[in-house]
């Protein structure tokens, strides 16, 4: 595994923190999650994507159905990115963002992590 890039951006005083890893097993990925819950105690929620290897997940982490993990993944499947995962780390910040908003969020922060390497 390696961490190719990181993001933050905030919204509504919500921060969203990317990270983009190339991975070379999917045993990774479990370890990337367990690691990043274990440094991010008080992150809302983790949400995740990952293409790899013939396969793909994702993850909203209880957040509203298709707005973390769907938009990552789908930015992965346009862009025909493989053997990567992007997982962004929300913190809460006080204020409901609305659906819209906050898949753009998570997409903006998991776009940003993979396009701007070894921030």
């Amino acid at each position: 595994m390696q961490l190719l890039g990181t993001s933050l951006i905030e919204e509504k005083k919500s921060k969203f923190k990317g990270f983009c890893y190339k991975i070379d097993d999917l045993k990774e990925i479990k370890d990337i999650l367990n690691s990043l819950k274990e440094c991010n105690k008080k992150a809302s929620h983790i949400v995740y994507a990952y293409k790899a290897f013939n396969t793909a997940g994702k993850s909203d982490d209880k957040e509203p159905s298709g707005t973390g993990g769907l938009p990552l993944y789908n930015y992965l499947e346009k862009n025909n990115i493989n053997n990567t995962l992007l997982v962004v780390v929300r913190f809460y910040g006080g204020t409901k963002l609305g659906v819209g908003l906050l898949a753009r969020s998570y997409l903006k922060a998991g776009m940003m992590a993979h396009k701007n390497p070894n921030n």
